[in-house]
């Protein structure tokens, strides 16, 4: 009997242990950027695509005349990990802003790295500069390089790593690129707000969706 009670002893201990592991490593640090019910801490910029909240993700529905519309968060983060799932028509042109600004030119504009999300190019989870004058920022677009690590008519995940002046990004737990940002533009937004890009349409098409869900962020 006293073996038994040890043995016992002995199994409720490793569970435990396992348990503390668990919970000090993997998940440890992430919390959800989206609650899954509201857009509370979201404020939306620069056009007036719609946004709401359905089946625990927020989707963006384009609006036919709009600019480019983004639903930010007002928190800022500097180093951080950013995971989510996306679901995007394949007409529409979308993207996670990571470090951005408003500016006023008269009407509000929303610029920063943006890491691309779409279907058509290949493109997706490169970087580009919105609102920055500089087009891609990643070399890879330039180079004509693409990949197929996009799955159409489907949720992907994304994955952002963003230390310094480094980006790293993966889609599906593929590494898409591996990049440092140019000085000037690092040292100008080494923190600033996540956005979620509705991209503006042509006239007469539309109306188009983006979904994102499952949304955590880690400070580093």
């Amino acid at each position: 009997m006293r073996t038994y009670l040890r043995l016992l002893t002995l199994l409720a201990t490793l569970c435990v242990a396992t348990s503390t592991y668990a919970a000090s490593h993997g998940n440890h640090g992430w919390k959800p950027l989206f609650d899954g019910e509201t857009l509370k801490g979201f404020g939306v910029v620069q056009g007036f695509a719609n946004y709401y909240v359905e089946d625990g993700a927020i989707l963006g529905r384009t609006a036919e005349g709009s600019n480019n519309t983004f639903l930010h968060t007002y928190k800022h983060y500097a180093d951080f990990e950013l995971k989510f799932e996306v679901k995007v028509d394949e007409e529409l042109n979308s993207g996670v802003q990571i470090r951005s600004h408003t500016r006023d030119f008269g009407s509000r504009r929303y610029f920063g790295t943006q890491v691309e999300i779409e279907h058509k190019n290949g493109y997706s989870g490169f970087v580009y500069g919105e609102g920055l004058n500089t087009g891609w920022i990643s070399q890879e677009p330039q180079d004509e390089k693409a990949h197929k690590h996009m799955k159409k008519g489907a949720w992907n995940e994304f994955h952002i790593i963003a230390k310094g002046p480094n980006i790293t990004t993966y889609i599906n737990g593929k590494k898409v690129t591996e990049m440092k940002l140019p000085n000037n533009i690092y040292r100008e937004s080494p923190s600033g707000s996540i956005g979620f890009q509705v991209h503006g349409i042509k006239a007469g098409t539309g109306p188009f969706e983006a979904r994102w869900r499952n949304i955590q962020i880690k400070e580093l």
